[in-house]
């Protein structure tokens, strides 16, 4: 078997209090996922989906490992819960995810019966649960998510994007972890 390859992430993983299971909480394992993604060479977006205060899945990006364009955090992340519930409907279920979802993942959110989903980091570009657009708002959707829309992380995990994307297209050294952010928006990625 061949070990993946470490990359340098110039980040550190965040390590909440366990006393307190609120939208941080678990948005900081979200983060933690993404760290994870970052050091295995994967776009930086990290989910996790809890039920009842309990993690139940977490998941990061796994495109490029696993070579499978639907290998998302949130496509990982939905389908490990669905299996330990033993149920595909995910109504009592928040999913917490780095970046806002994209058509795809949007989808499996709203096919999945998810009670909400928590974004950190809004995408103008093709986020598709109030970015670019909005599956929940459509009229004949048969299932409505409540939705958290930045706010959560939203800081730590855009540095965490812009940064990551910074070193892939530019030979200019790496951030430090203390950097200031990046008034840029986010760079056009594929997720």
């Amino acid at each position: 078997m061949v070990k993946p390859v470490q990359h340098d992430c110039p980040f550190d993983k965040r390590f909440p209090s366990q006393l307190v299971r609120d939208d941080v909480f678990y948005m900081s394992l979200a983060y933690n996922q993404a760290i994870d993604a970052w050091r295995r060479d994967e776009v930086p977006i990290g989910c996790v989906i809890e039920r009842g205060g309990e993690v139940i899945a977490s998941a990061h990006n796994g495109v490029e490992s696993a070579n499978d364009p639907t290998a998302h955090a949130e496509m990982l992340a939905i389908t490990q819960a669905a299996s330990a519930l033993g149920d595909w409907r995910l109504e009592e279920c928040t999913l917490y995810v780095t970046k806002e979802p994209c058509p795809m993942c949007s989808g499996a959110t709203l096919m999945s019966r998810l009670k909400r989903v928590c974004y950190a980091v809004p995408d103008p570009k093709m986020g598709c649960l109030g970015g670019a657009t909005d599956l929940n708002a459509l009229p004949r959707v048969n299932h409505h998510l409540g939705i958290t829309a930045g706010g959560v992380l939203e800081d730590e995990c855009r540095v965490l994007l812009q940064t990551f994307f910074r070193q892939k297209r530019s030979p200019l050294p790496p951030l430090s972890s203390g950097a200031d952010a990046p008034s840029a928006e986010l760079p056009e990625e594929e997720e």
